[in-house]
């Protein structure tokens, strides 16, 4: 089905066409029943504002389409983006189980398709399905590795070059002939500060940096990453 902004709703859990390996796929076709009878589904468009740091949680959001970038702010309006979630990825798990406020803010980073499931539902949902059960508490153990991993990142990274070494080599997971690699770039250059701590200023001349070390290569939106070995490199030093 057509919807706005080019998008193909997927209505139906069971009959959805990319059944990867996220936390509600691949599930029993009589779970994912289930899951279906409880979810709402709702088309957003890029800046919307699924929840709210702050806000208690009302249920979470299964991003079925588009990005969603999540981020925390201090009393101070300096903001942290942790993470640009992608479809299949569940939003607002950790504080919809232990019933605290959301942590972060997550706006729609383009437009895209979420599920939603209410707290209470989504609760005796993990009640009667054990195996969903097991596979949240997996997934609250790979976000607190996660989380971990981003306040040694901030806090115990020396300087803005590791950081941004660092952020490019997660996003070179698929490898290119020449050992680098290629991604489409769509964050801003203030965006990518609020990745990794630092100042777009900063961020502009680190890749001005790069470019001249031939590290990388940016056209257009197309940024390839033409040497992980020095990057890596660049981390152990």
């Amino acid at each position: 089905m057509r919807a706005p902004y080019g998008l193909n709703i997927i209505d139906n859990c069971v009959t959805c066409p990319v059944r990867e390996e996220h936390l509600f796929c691949n599930l029993p076709s009589s779970t994912l029943q289930r899951l279906n009878e409880i979810k709402s589904t709702a088309i957003y468009p890029k800046s919307a504002m699924l929840f709210i740091e702050g806000q208690q949680p009302r249920g979470v959001f299964v991003l079925c389409g588009g990005k969603v970038k999540l981020s925390t702010s201090s009393k101070e309006g300096k903001t942290i983006i942790t993470k640009i979630a992608e479809p299949g990825d569940v939003l607002g798990l950790n504080a919809t189980i232990s019933n605290r406020p959301y942590e972060v803010t997550a706006e729609m980073f383009e437009p895209g398709q979420a599920n939603f499931i209410a707290r209470d539902a989504f609760l005796q949902f993990l009640r009667d399905h054990g195996e969903v059960a097991v596979r949240v508490a997996e997934q609250l153990s790979r976000n607190y590795y996660t989380a971990y991993e981003e306040i040694r990142t901030l806090g115990l990274t020396s300087s803005p070059a590791e950081k941004f070494a660092k952020l490019l080599l997660s996003w070179s997971s698929e490898p290119a002939n020449n050992g680098g690699a290629q991604l489409r770039l769509t964050l801003t250059h203030e965006e990518i500060a609020e990745m990794i701590g630092t100042t777009r200023e900063t961020v502009s001349r680190l890749f001005s940096d790069f470019k001249k070390k031939q590290l990388l290569q940016v056209k257009g939106a197309t940024l390839t990453i033409r040497n992980k070995a020095a990057l890596e490199r660049l981390l152990q030093s």
